[in-house]
């Protein structure tokens, strides 16, 4: 067996592994990727794409169901889960070969199979428990994501308790579902299951459902879901899931009484693990901390030309934190003299429930916990002709700004396509835009987005349409 000598070894083909491994190739260095199941990792393949799918065939059969509102009649249809399922698997099948495509285009090489730290410099790739390479690098980057995070006694089974992986894949419809956390994860399958028409319970251990969320934005998300059909219920622990032959009972402890809940299927949506075990980090003077590697600003470990990014490397567990710290690894190593540490205040989190939620920066409480006088604007989609003429006129807006310096501390929105409309706040935070540019910037008519520019008026009470 030979040893393969590469500038850049990247162990985990994901949004993170994936996009250091070609920003590694763009800045001329020879790179491996090492992935022992799908390149595009979980996200592509069994996460934020594929669900994405799903939602999507659930929102069509939510308009199908309303579609008298807007002039059609439609009599007797039905959906095809079969039909939903494959088209999922088949958005994240294209995606997957396009990664591929990625990688052969700038000349990285991949290797399939299990990447394990072997040494200064050295990984060695398995394949059923067998070494089949050795691959020498001076650079290595760990990027080995996570998983479904597991409660003691309460495994998940495949086939009565579900994580998301068993939830994507459903071969019948169950009638009836608790999701267990209200999370990103735990609400989009709510969501799902509830627009396709199961009844949905969401038991959440924090006094309110999606709690990373602003207060306000997450009180008026419960409201829509709970309007929609949803059972929720907060400040409340599973004690216990008690298996029948076709169904679960949830033994949920809330304010010292206990509630029993029997449904076709539960869905385990309770965090994530870092897959930090089997990678070889024994042998290593890489440090963890609650699971997560332990990087500086620049994502390099105590273990000299080792690296880590990525879910692995701690939260917040999101793609496009992954995908943007490879690109500040990689550079950094490249010994490029504009790279900037991330500020993770201005990275934007979304959830792809009905309706969206959107959020960037600190909520109106972090703010004031950290001492900010404050000026908050708010602004309803009720008051949007572009929400009116859509028939989605459920969501608000809400900026948070420093009142002393006009900084833009946080925005936060629920409501239709605000995933889509973040992006116009996260560019502003990035710029260190004040309220002014904001003001000053002009907004196209008829368009949701105006809501952002109402938002940022009424704060400083200027708003024109309420």
């Amino acid at each position: 067996m030979t040893e393969q000598n590469f500038d850049l070894v990247v162990i985990g083909g994901g949004p993170g592994g994936y996009v250091a491994a070609i920003r590694g190739a763009q800045l001329g260095m020879k790179v491996a990727v090492v992935e022992a199941n799908h390149l595009g990792g979980i996200c592509l393949n069994w996460g934020c794409i594929p669900t994405k799918a799903l939602l999507r065939s659930s929102e069509i059969h939510h308009l199908l169901n309303h579609a008298d509102q807007f002039g059609f009649k439609i009599d007797g249809f039905s959906f095809d889960l079969k039909k939903i399922v494959e088209r999922s698997r088949g958005v994240a099948k294209q995606l997957s070969g396009g990664i591929g495509h990625l990688m052969k285009k700038n000349k990285v090489t991949v290797f399939n199979g299990w990447g394990k730290l072997a040494g200064k410099g050295k990984v060695t790739v398995e394949k059923d428990g067998k070494v089949f390479e050795t691959l020498a690098a001076k650079h290595i980057i760990i990027a080995t994501g996570a998983r479904a995070r597991v409660i003691p006694g309460m495994e998940p089974d495949g086939k009565l308790i579900w994580t998301y992986r068993e939830a994507m894949v459903p071969t019948e419809m169950p009638k009836s579902i608790v999701v267990v956390g209200s999370g990103a994860i735990g609400i989009e399958f709510a969501s799902f299951y509830r627009n396709l028409g199961a009844e949905v319970t969401v038991v959440e251990m924090m006094d309110r459902v999606m709690p990373v969320e602003d207060e306000e934005i997450s009180i008026f998300a419960r409201k829509q879901f709970e309007k929609q059909g949803m059972k929720i219920i907060t400040g409340a622990k599973l004690s216990k899931l008690e298996k029948g032959a076709n169904n679960v009972t949830a033994h949920v402890e809330v304010g010292g009484k206990l509630e029993k809940i029997t449904v076709d299927r539960v869905i385990m949506a309770v965090g994530i693990v870092a897959n930090t075990e089997n990678i070889g980090l024994e042998n290593t003077k890489v440090k963890t901390d609650r699971g997560n590697i332990v990087t500086d600003e620049y994502l390099q470990t105590a273990e000299p030309g080792v690296y880590a990014i990525g879910d692995v490397a701690g939260a917040p567990w999101l793609a496009h934190k992954a995908s943007h710290e490879g690109i500040i690894c990689v550079e950094k190593i490249k010994g490029l003299n504009d790279v900037h540490p991330m500020i993770k205040t201005n990275i934007p989190g979304c959830t792809y429930c009905m309706p969206q939620v959107a959020s960037v920066g600190l909520t109106e409480k972090a703010a004031k916990e950290k001492g900010y006088e404050l000026k908050v604007g708010r602004f309803p989609f009720i008051g949007n002709g572009k929400a009116i003429a859509l028939g989605e006129t459920e969501g608000m807006v809400k900026t948070i700004f420093d009142a002393k310096t006009g900084e833009l501390l946080g925005a936060h929105m629920v409501g239709s396509e605000v995933t889509e409309m973040i992006q116009g706040y996260v560019l502003g935070k990035t710029m260190e835009a004040t309220e002014a540019e904001f003001m000053h910037t002009i907004f196209a008519h008829p368009t949701l987005s105006e809501m952002m520019h109402e938002s940022v008026l009424q704060a400083y009470g200027k708003a024109i349409h309420i």
